[in-house]
């Protein structure tokens, strides 16, 4: 089997919903689903947040982060943190847990070092996501941390299948941009129960058409992506930039430079990043 026909396998399977995530990923789908919940309420979620450690000890460092505490009031509890973030952020704190879970069984030092650079690029994309919805493209700011979590998606859990399928990382990286990505990535996301407007801000990502200035959910994707000081290790996109490199990208948003907005909010950034690195 040659990669191209490793990934159309994978795909296959990923269409079909026989996908191999560790156990630990079923039990965050859960707490995804009564999440989702819309009869969820504060409550519950904090009753559940409180039931997984890790996710508690993220609820209330994110709720205590630049982004989220505006009034410098810390907090401490879980309650009072699912409070101030909401059902939706704790969602996207959710999908970060399960993203980062999916490759969490590898144990091959080189795939490894690949899936943790990924999730740093990831980190980098969603907390700039957020703030570049915020600050530029005003689209939904909750959505768009969403989305930049789970932009990736497709490659973690094709890292993931890289002791079964060796071949996928052999070859040219514009392969799995061609080959890859979109089917794997339709797949998974699918079966984590993605909103269909979140999946089609990631397609347009991964087409890389973008509008100048930008706009939409996908354009916030892309300008974040090519914002990102870390690359991905499976594909760095034509024409991608680095946060300190934004002084050269000369379009007005708004009244300001983006690299004048950027600047402005790089604390912002860095805030939601570290959390979501912890």
């Amino acid at each position: 089997m040659d990669r191209l026909a490793a990934f159309k396998h994978i795909a296959a399977q990923a269409s079909r919903g026989e996908l191999t995530f560790p156990a630990n990923v079923n039990a965050s789908l859960r707490l995804q689903q009564a999440l989702n919940d819309p009869d969820c309420h504060i409550e519950e979620a904090a009753r559940l947040i409180q039931a997984d450690p890790l996710l508690a000890a993220r609820s209330v460092a994110i709720a205590n982060s630049v982004a989220y505490n505006r009034s410098q009031t810390e907090i401490s509890s879980v309650r009072a943190a699912v409070q101030r973030l909401g059902v939706r952020t704790l969602q996207s704190l959710v999908a970060a847990l399960i993203v980062r879970q999916i490759g969490s069984q590898v144990s091959d030092p080189l795939l490894s070092a690949k899936i943790h650079q990924l999730w740093e690029h990831t980190a980098h994309v969603a907390a700039l996501s957020q703030v570049i919805a915020r600050r530029v493209t005003h689209v939904d700011p909750d959505t768009a941390l969403f989305a930049g979590i789970m932009h990736e998606v497709a490659g973690f859990y094709m890292l993931s299948q890289a002791g079964a399928y060796p071949q996928v990382m052999e070859g040219e990286p514009e392969d799995w941009v061609e080959h890859g990505e979109i089917e794997i990535g339709r797949g998974v996301m699918s079966h984590l129960g993605v909103p269909d407007g979140v999946v089609k801000a990631i397609e347009s990502m991964w087409v890389g058409l973008r509008a100048l200035p930008p706009e939409t959910m996908g354009d916030t994707l892309l300008l974040a992506n090519d914002l990102s000081p870390v690359h991905s290790p499976l594909y760095q996109r034509p024409g991608a930039t680095t946060l300190q490199g934004a002084r050269t990208i000369d379009f007005v948003v708004g009244e300001g430079t983006l690299n004048a907005i950027m600047s402005e909010s790089a604390h912002e950034v860095q805030s939601l990043y570290a959390v979501l690195m912890l």
